[in-house]
């Protein structure tokens, strides 16, 4: 079982927001009974695309006989490497930019 931290909706405010994802009963999302206990209990709920990107990452780890949880944590450590490359590379091209500004 691998746990990640997501964004969470509850009410249009996100916050985070800790899933477990592990082998689920046959014919159940990976989340489903997560995401009904955060929005019966929380009032919250996983964003369709967090659900959908599990379903498919379930599906695919299935079909090539994978560990769905291992496939998880490189595809989100995949994601988060190319969000944090984008954020370095708009860090330095706002750098760029203001020392264009300066030297004018």
């Amino acid at each position: 079982m691998k746990k990640f931290s997501i964004k969470a909706d509850f009410g249009g405010q996100e916050s985070d927001f800790v899933v477990y994802v592990g082998k689920p009963q046959q014919g159940h999302h990976p989340l489903q009974f997560q995401a009904k206990w955060l929005s019966d209990e929380r009032g919250g709920t996983i964003p369709s695309a967090v659900m959908d990107a599990v379903d498919q990452i379930y599906k695919l780890a299935e079909k090539n006989g994978v560990s769905a949880e291992d496939l998880c944590v490189y595809a989100l450590g995949t994601a988060q490497e190319a969000q944090t490359t984008n954020k370095d590379e708009e860090d330095n091209d706002e750098n760029k930019e203001e020392i264009k500004t300066e030297q004018v």
